[in-house]
């Protein structure tokens, strides 16, 4: 019995030597042959630049409307599609309107009824005006006629203005175009229901283009109308010149940022609504002698936040999370997370991951 526990624990001895040099031998064979990315390396050095103001914003057109309507009602018809050009006055769209027509035919009937009750009232007026002349009509009756074309004169006018009212009901069920332009966007489809207020289709004058841009309240005192601005359009890799014309006075709407608009210069750049633009503002500003700036092509973005590739002691990328302040042109300025002399990725030749091989150029 005893040679018989010794053997199994022999056994055992064994087998766990065996997987131990088996276990070294896989260590040994892990071996990181890898290829080093070349990447462009610099150091944090203290600011002595002076930059420009730069803020973003989004491009409209300089004229555009938001078309609606100040009644309710089905639509009835659509005459104009996304991308049409259009002449002012041109129908746009129409909405049911019949309890508006059924309102004109009764006040035409009323008007019909008033005219005819003051022709009557003034015929009646004339000849007792000449009665009265010729002493043969009391003043009373005089005033009492006089009484009754007045209020024939006035209902008249009464039932003209009610019908004014209902031409102008008219004009909110058929929808025109305010001015000449382009439609760039349709809200609703014939048969939706149309309320009052609610934006029906967006029509804008083409051939000039402004910025809104949202600047800071530190920077909203330097910047003044009429002063020439560069714009960067990012999508377009392109940059035109600009006005500024309107710097709003009051952050009390838009959480403690001005709203400032761009007029943009004419350029051959393919311009549309709804780009980002970069606004350069000759504004120079001289960011904190100690503050940490790095350009802002450095940066990396993962959904909402931002780092920077520094690297290790072993030459590997680390990915570094950093909290930025204020842009100054191409640079930002880095709040936490890096510090001063400390080496950070600039470029790269292939993407980085964390813990990745670089070989600095």
């Amino acid at each position: 019995m005893m040679k018989k526990r010794n053997h199994i624990i022999a056994t055992v001895l064994t087998m766990t030597l065996v997987l131990a040099s088996c276990g070294e031998k896989e260590a040994k064979m892990v071996v990181d042959n890898s290829v080093a990315v070349p990447v462009q390396v610099r150091a944090v050095t203290e600011n002595t630049e002076n930059s420009f103001v730069t803020v973003s914003g989004k491009i409209e057109a300089a004229k555009s409307a938001n078309i609606s309507t100040r009644m309710m009602g089905y639509v009835d018809k659509i005459y104009v599609q996304v991308g049409d050009k259009v002449k002012s006055g041109q129908l746009l769209l129409s909405v049911n309107n019949a309890d508006v027509s059924a309102k004109l035919a009764q006040v035409n009937a009323g008007i019909t009824e008033a005219t005819a009750a003051y022709t009557n009232a003034k015929k009646d007026y004339e000849r007792f005006t000449s009665l009265f002349k010729e002493n043969s009509a009391s003043q009373k009756e005089l005033d009492d006629i006089t009484a009754n074309y007045n209020m024939a004169q006035a209902r008249l006018e009464s039932a003209k203005q009610m019908k004014n009212e209902v031409n102008a009901q008219l004009s909110y069920a058929n929808i025109r175009a305010p001015f000449n332009g382009v439609v760039t966007n349709k809200f609703i489809n014939a048969g939706d229901m149309a309320n009052p207020g609610m934006p029906l289709l967006e029509v804008e004058s083409p051939g000039k283009h402004q910025v809104l841009a949202m600047v800071p309240e530190s920077e909203i005192l330097d910047i003044k109308t009429d002063t020439e601005v560069n714009v960067v359009l990012k999508s377009l890799d392109k940059s035109v010149k600009g006005k500024v014309i309107e710097v709003s006075t009051s952050a009390k709407n838009t959480g403690g940022q001005y709203l400032v608009k761009v007029m943009l210069e004419a350029s051959d750049a393919n311009i549309l609504s709804g780009m980002y633009a970069t606004v350069q503002f000759p504004v120079e500003r001289k960011a904190n002698a100690t503050a940490v700036m790095i350009p802002t092509e450095a940066l990396v973005e993962k959904g909402q936040l931002t780092g920077i590739y520094t690297v290790s002691e072993s030459n590997t990328a680390l990915l570094r999370w950093i909290r930025l302040g204020r842009i100054f042109g191409d640079k930002v300025e880095v709040l936490s997370g890096l510090s001063q002399d400390e080496k950070y990725i600039v470029s790269s030749d292939r993407k980085l991951f964390n813990g990745a091989k670089v070989n600095i150029q």
